[in-house]
């Protein structure tokens, strides 16, 4: 674990889950506890993690999502060299984008930083927010 922070998904079944992030999107699985439902994953330099509702640790019922969409308000966004891989591998699994790919740049003091992303659903709902870098440019261009 490199990351200051990881976040970690609860999941309705993990394996289905892996499968997703391992076989479509092309994280690896560093270690897993199956007994548990539980998975570390890693794509570059983005880690998170994965763990079945009620299987090992499963925090108080108000804690846990009650129904799909899991995670409603949030996105992760995950850094990848170029996003045009990952949206041919989701077009070949048929998996749908939740939204489509765009060049977007964001004020940031006096320079914009660019995002060439797009967002897709996990297979519980929680939302990927996959970008490559399009670097820094003047506020205003």
């Amino acid at each position: 674990m490199s990351n200051a922070v990881i976040p970690e998904f609860a999941v309705s079944d993990w394996q289905r889950s892996k499968a997703f992030y391992c076989d479509v999107l092309g994280f690896e699985s560093a270690y897993e506890r199956a007994e548990e439902g539980f998975c570390f994953l890693r794509l570059g330099e983005a880690e998170l993690m994965i763990d079945q509702i009620g299987k090992g640790r499963t925090f108080a019922d108000e804690h846990l999502p009650q129904s799909y969409p899991f995670g409603k308000g949030l996105n992760v966004q995950i850094r990848v060299p170029a996003i045009a891989p990952l949206i041919e591998a989701l077009r070949q699994s048929g998996h749908p984008l939740f939204l489509p790919p765009e060049e977007k740049w964001y004020r940031a003091g006096d320079l914009e930083t660019g995002h060439r992303q797009f967002v897709v659903a996990d297979p519980d709902g929680y939302l990927l927010r996959f970008f490559e870098d399009l670097g820094q440019r003047a506020s205003g261009q």
